[in-house]
């Protein structure tokens, strides 16, 4: 039997990821420090999914770079109201890399540059200014 555990992501600012993963919904659920190691692993989850599917945030507490092959693909979370989602992120002045022009799926990234898909739970009909907004960066 395989069962989901956790998606692990690298971070820079520890704080700030958490804020960013609390405007989709997901709160932190535990915390370890690793003084020998020099990391902190921060677990998040949407609520009612604690210890089903969580982000794992690795901290080190040495500056490293994350890039090339240290990066994946994206997370993906299903939301309510794609439209409330993607504005209370803009209002906390996060991009929306892929605007939710169709109703049903956008993209962000987290502060460390991780994209993280948002996909509507149904769909809702194509609205404004999502539906006319141009892409942004990458995603």
């Amino acid at each position: 039997m395989t069962k989901y555990l956790h998606t692990m992501i690298r971070v820079t600012d520890p704080e700030a990821t958490i804020r960013f993963f609390e405007l989709i919904g997901l709160k932190e659920v535990r915390r370890f420090d690793n003084e020998a190691g020099r990391f902190t692993l921060i677990f998040l989850a949407a609520p009612g999914q604690e210890g089903v599917a969580e982000v794992e945030l690795t901290h080190n507490w040495d500056p490293q770079d994350y890039s090339g092959g240290r990066n994946f693909g994206h997370l993906a979370y299903r939301v309510d109201n794609i439209y409330e989602t993607c504005q209370r992120l803009m209002e906390a002045g996060v991009t929306i890399n892929r605007p939710p022009r169709d109703g049903h799926m956008a993209f962000v990234r987290t502060p460390d540059g991780i994209s993280v898909e948002l996909l509507q739970d149904g769909r809702l009909e194509p609205a404004e200014p999502w539906a006319s907004m141009p892409n942004t960066g990458s995603w």
